[in-house]
């Protein structure tokens, strides 16, 4: 009688000394992949630790090379800082007063720049009339606008919701207006086609495909729109994370103005974030490459 040896499973075995993992049939060390949050996580922090780190070796060896760093905080005092930060109701409340500020200058700007690009890539006669005026305004700094705006605006909440809005309208506008040219002419023949009214082609297939294009310009507007109220409010402002950076500045406390400058990053970096997921939901029915 002969019994017939059956193959077995190669099972990976984990050595007791060293942790690792090895294949039993091979002896070779099998890699173990990390869930894919986990390894975004650590390809996040990487980075950072370094800048982290590099900036602590730069500041508490006082490095003067090209770039002083004798004069920078450290570390440890712009986290003391945070601390004593945190405890404060003027942190939070200058952090909610440019949040509210981006908000509305940033959705008025998406929403205005989305139609008035729709209505220049769509008709020829609109884009006759705004396209020239819409040039001559678009490298006008936001910034540059402040007199203006003081000016204008009986309030200065009202001027610095003005800049922003005026700093993210032009990326959003443009991206709009390329996005609608650059549409397959096949899709509005198809719909006429088959009897699509005007309206339907407009929102139902132009609008629809141009957001791929237009969330790219959205994520351009979001960075304009910080860059100019911080600058608004450094310039004007009695509140928001702009004042406080420059008020920290005024009054030589150092580890503050790093404090708010790490804060503006960390809330930039939301907020663009945020319009990246929105996007990604919105345009889920487009191909994706495997990863």
């Amino acid at each position: 009688m002969t019994v017939s040896a059956e193959p077995v499973a190669a099972i990976p075995a984990t050595s007791a000394e060293t942790g690792a993992t090895t294949h039993r049939s091979t002896g070779r060390p099998v890699r173990v992949a990390l869930p894919g949050r986990l390894r975004t996580a650590l390809l996040t922090a990487v980075p950072l630790g370094a800048l982290v780190l590099l900036w602590y070796l730069l500041t508490a060896n006082q490095v003067v090379f090209w770039l002083r760093f004798d004069k920078i905080p450290t570390p440890a005092e712009v986290l003391d800082s945070f601390r004593t930060q945190l405890g404060t109701h003027s942190y939070y409340s200058n952090i909610v007063s440019s949040i509210r500020r981006i908000l509305v200058g940033f959705g008025l700007a998406t929403v205005g720049g989305v139609l008035v690009g729709m209505a220049i890539g769509r008709s020829y006669m609109v884009s006759a009339l705004v396209r020239p005026i819409l040039e001559v305004f678009r490298p006008i700094p936001a910034i540059a606008l402040v007199p203006l705006a003081i000016l204008l605006f009986p309030t200065g909440e009202q001027g610095i919701v003005f800049i922003t809005f005026f700093a993210a309208f032009f990326p959003v506008a443009v991206s709009t207006i390329h996005a609608m040219h650059a549409l397959p002419k096949v899709w509005e023949e198809a719909a006429r086609t088959l009897g699509a009214r005007r309206w339907v082609i407009l929102f139902q297939i132009a609008l629809p495909g141009a957001l791929p294009g237009i969330f790219s310009g959205l994520s351009v507007a979001m960075g304009v729109a910080w860059i100019c109220v911080i600058s608004a409010e450094m310039i004007s402002g009695q509140f928001g994370i702009g004042y406080f950076t420059w008020q920290s500045y005024g009054l030589l406390d150092y580890p503050g103005v790093v404090v708010g400058m790490l804060s503006i990053g960390v809330l930039g970096w939301a907020t663009a974030w945020l319009v990246e997921v929105v996007g990604r939901r919105v345009n889920r029915w487009l191909p994706r490459a495997v990863r």
